[in-house]
């Protein structure tokens, strides 16, 4: 097993997925990231405030 190969290919692919992605969000990309935003601040009460008396969706 060659070390310095591996220690190569391991740093490629940090480097490939720290790279952002280009690719264009579908409807259901934005779904779920709407969906992982409102569970995050559902405790919060000004997002409560916000949910209930903001701009509809």
């Amino acid at each position: 097993m060659n070390v310095e190969k591996t220690i190569a290919e391991v740093e490629w692919l940090e480097r490939i997925y720290s790279l952002a992605d280009t690719r264009p969000l579908k409807l259901t990309d934005r779904h779920a990231a709407n969906q992982r935003h409102d569970e995050r601040y559902a405790d919060n009460p000004w997002f409560r405030l916000w949910q209930r008396y903001g701009i509809p969706r």
